[in-house]
């Protein structure tokens, strides 16, 4: 069910949302957080489309604020919010309002917000593609207990990475980490099996990865090794090879969902580690709304500043 609203208010939309809830006949609200995207009209309909799969697992209301700009003479001269509230099927399992902001309301779009989020429920912000400097001390940033980025959308991703360094903010988090979940838990388990002291260690992904910069800032701050970056065709991190007084240890993905395990003195395996959807991305990142501390460690990583090697 849809419900579209023109020129209208915060307490129009409750409204909206409870009559919508009445006549689908749920009018319980059993959701358990609110979402709010900032996007633009051109990420809106995936970002939209890929919380309202998360949702199926963390039932919530989702809140899209769209910043319009002037393209009308109502819209240079009339500073006002429309919105489109979805409940039911058109929603997911939990709700949808689709903000969009006109004129002054968009530099004020955390006092539109700030009404319709569920009451005693946590807020995460998620910002599919440009984000704001500082994430924790943006408007809405400043509403949530998490904060989503995604270094991937940025232009230059590795000096975005620097500057989620400098600005980080327990809550603070990037779907750039989140990719890194099935690589961080598989080397791990290698680890555990190789039982030798590493060396060495190297990367290799595609050029300007910001993943595989995350990656390798990490297993520098847990291994006390450089870890070198080397840039192949890609797609994405390509494999990680770690060097031990045995021989190495390799997990190589050169492209699908498989990826090959090797350990010294062990046959080869085979493990699944496909490219993983951003609904998938989004679902794991609202299983735990507590600060990340490993992703901390790997951001403020020093990291190498020498040019990466090729193969």
């Amino acid at each position: 069910m849809k419900i579209d609203l023109s020129d209208t208010t915060a307490s129009k939309i409750n409204k909206a949302l409870v009559q919508g809830r009445r006549d689908i006949g749920t009018p319980a609200v059993g959701m358990v957080l609110t979402m709010v995207i900032v996007t633009d009209e051109e990420n809106a309909y995936d970002s939209i489309k890929a919380a309202e799969e998360a949702s199926h697992e963390h039932p919530s209301r989702t809140l899209v604020v769209i910043k319009r700009h002037a393209r009308t003479p109502r819209d240079r001269t009339n500073s006002h919010l429309d919105a489109e509230v979805r409940v039911g099927a058109d929603a997911g399992t939990g709700e949808t309002v689709v903000l969009r902001t006109y004129g002054e309301v968009s530099d004020h779009a955390d006092s539109v917000v700030l009404p319709l989020l569920l009451p005693d429920a946590p807020v995460v912000v998620w910002w599919p593609a440009e984000a704001p400097e500082v994430p924790a001390k943006d408007p809405l940033g400043a509403l949530a207990q998490r904060r989503i980025t995604d270094l991937y959308a940025a232009v230059n991703p590795l000096e975005a990475l620097d500057a989620r360094a400098r600005a980080y903010a327990p809550g603070d988090t990037d779907l750039a980490w989140t990719r890194l979940t099935p690589w961080r838990s598989m080397l791990a388990a290698a680890l555990d099996q190789a039982k030798s002291k590493i060396t060495s260690g190297a990367v290799e992904a595609e050029a300007d990865n910001p993943a595989a910069e995350l990656l390798a800032r990490w297993l520098e701050a847990r291994l006390k090794v450089k870890i070198d970056r080397v840039v192949t065709a890609g797609p994405v991190v390509t494999a990680v090879r770690l060097g031990t007084a045995a021989g190495e240890v390799v997990i190589d993905r050169p492209d699908g969902p498989l990826a090959t395990l090797s350990l010294p003195g062990q046959p080869s395996r085979t493990l699944a580690l496909k490219v993983r959807t951003t609904s998938e991305l989004i679902a794991e990142e609202l299983r735990r709304l507590d600060a990340d501390e490993m992703y901390a460690i790997a951001l403020r990583a020093e990291g190498t500043k020498e040019t990466p090697s090729h193969v």
